[in-house]
């Protein structure tokens, strides 16, 4: 307990507020490096894992591949790329955790897409869609819950493990925890692990909300919410004689 009080003593000391090492400071390189992660990850996974999804071929590799990249020990990689490289800066962890957040994009992108419907899709084609228009304007959409749950789960672990990535004399809020170890200064150590926690509970919570507001009208967890018969057409808004459009 006593740990835990000065802690937050150290958290709300207005000093660990300003310079270039201060609270926010640090934050804002965290927030910064995890989304230059996701950035690279993303632009790899995602449309690999949407052409998985999409055509239905090497789904076995992909499961294969990210299994063996969630394996890997992401800071003895941090550690051998920086000494492979000669390079203490911001680029082996980087590499590193891109890495590390590819398999949950990658599983999110093509698990979103197959879990659309195939008889959904097999009405777009019927009514003339091309390949790209199915994606763009059926799959996409009925797919972003699911994708968008990938990339949380990836910002996660990103937020997670760019903390130990401070091992290396780059920012972030890690280096609360590796400058107070360095010193023994517990309450800086505990403070830093609290920011980290709160900044990862805000993204959960932003992410959670997306994830509920993509849901396309009309549709619940990720399905149409009608009758086998009839989710194809109100998926593509196609309306039977007489009937009026599904809002």
């Amino acid at each position: 307990m006593t740990d835990f009080v000065a802690a937050f003593g150290w958290l709300f000391d207005p000093t660990n507020w300003a310079g270039p090492g201060g609270i926010p400071v640090r934050t804002g390189e965290h927030i910064l490096y995890t989304l230059m992660t996701l950035l690279l990850a993303g632009v790899i996974a995602l449309p690999i894992g949407f052409a998985i999804g999409h055509t239905g071929r090497l789904r076995g590799l992909a499961v294969g591949v990210s299994g063996a990249l969630r394996a890997l020990p992401t800071l003895g990689l941090v550690v051998y790329l920086a000494l492979i490289m000669a390079n203490i800066s911001i680029v082996p962890p980087l590499i590193a955790l891109t890495i590390l957040a590819i398999p949950p994009l990658l599983a999110g992108a093509y698990s979103g897409l197959e879990s659309v419907n195939r008889s959904t899709i097999d009405a777009a084609r019927a009514v003339g869609m091309t390949e790209w228009q199915i994606f763009t304007k059926v799959e996409l959409p009925l797919s972003l819950p699911l994708v968008i749950g990938g990339i949380r789960s990836g910002a996660l672990q990103v937020i997670a493990t760019w903390t130990v990535a401070a091992i290396l004399p780059v920012g972030g809020l890690g280096r609360f925890l590796f400058d107070g170890l360095a010193v023994q200064n517990y309450p800086e150590m505990l403070g830093g692990s609290i920011i980290v926690v709160l900044l990862a509970l805000v993204v959960d919570g932003l992410f959670a909300l997306t994830q509920k507001l993509v849901v396309p009208r009309g549709v619940t967890a990720g399905k149409v919410r009608a009758d086998t018969a009839t989710e194809p057409r109100r998926a593509l808004g196609i309306t039977a004689p007489g009937r009026q459009p599904v809002p």
